[in-house]
């Protein structure tokens, strides 16, 4: 019994692939961030959206359909609570159906702002990301604007705080993120042709200094040819500190506070 009240009150993480990620906080909450489970590199896809029969939060960066993914499906389930920017709640409202009962001013924010949730337990802050955002209801509809990309700040209480950069080039900017916050897990896009690729992805870490960086948004299609490997050999270019953690997909791992 005790055994197992130890490994509740840890953090885990576990990665779906492409962006998308599981947070498991340390009571017991299920947090999801852009959450495409059946993305082509995740061959158990399909029977783990199935699984999620319990999610609380879901955290969009932008409203491109690699990162909403099974939002809506998930969120009309399980009842999750839509966290995003303002303008990308209102089109997956109007656009893709999102339940507006699940979302309100408290979980809907903006660039530099931070919310509370969960009664405190998880905080979120919205930061730059240099990309686009726009929402698609079918493959060839028309784009419809969802307002500008995000990276976000998750910090947990009991447990670490967690930046997830969303779809980005590098920007100097990046450097502010831990101005204000002491970053212990940076999850970095390393992907290249929509993204940055590892030699600017290192340097985004350079400017973070978080205390473990781990890869995403590579290899889910052949135009992303960034690799983990690459990313290695540029981060020990810079003889940067951060530990360089690389998940399998699917893979869950435990995060220290």
């Amino acid at each position: 019994m005790l055994f197992d009240f130890l490994i509740s009150m840890e953090t885990q993480l576990t990665w779906y692939g492409h962006a998308a990620f599981n947070i498991k906080t340390p009571t017991g909450k299920v947090l999801l961030i852009d959450p495409w489970v059946t993305n082509p590199a995740f061959a158990r896809g399909k029977d783990e959206l199935t699984s999620l029969d319990r999610v609380d939060l879901i955290f969009l960066t932008h409203g491109h359909s690699d990162h909403v993914g099974n939002a809506v499906e998930i969120g009309k389930r399980t009842g999750a609570t839509l966290v995003s920017n303002f303008d990308l709640s209102a089109a997956m409202i109007s656009v893709l159906g999102y339940p507006e009962a699940q979302t309100s001013n408290a979980t809907t924010g903006h660039l530099g702002g931070e919310l509370s949730l969960l009664d405190g337990e998880v905080t979120v802050q919205f930061v730059p990301a240099w990309h686009g955002s726009s929402i698609q209801k079918e493959e060839n509809a028309p784009p419809v604007y969802a307002g500008n990309p995000t990276g976000l700040l998750i910090a947990l209480r009991d447990g670490p705080t967690i930046y997830h950069t969303g779809d980005t080039d590098l920007f100097s900017d990046m450097a502010l993120v831990s101005r204000f916050n002491k970053i212990d897990i940076m999850l970095v896009c390393i992907g290249d042709h929509f993204t940055m690729g590892p030699a600017r992805a290192a340097e985004a870490v350079k400017l973070v200094d978080p205390r473990i960086v781990i890869p995403m948004h590579y290899g889910t299609f052949p135009v992303l040819t960034g690799t983990p490997e690459a990313f290695d050999r540029e981060l020990k270019q810079r003889n940067l500190k951060a530990e360089l953690r690389v998940m399998n997909i699917g893979e869950t791992i435990t995060l220290e506070r």
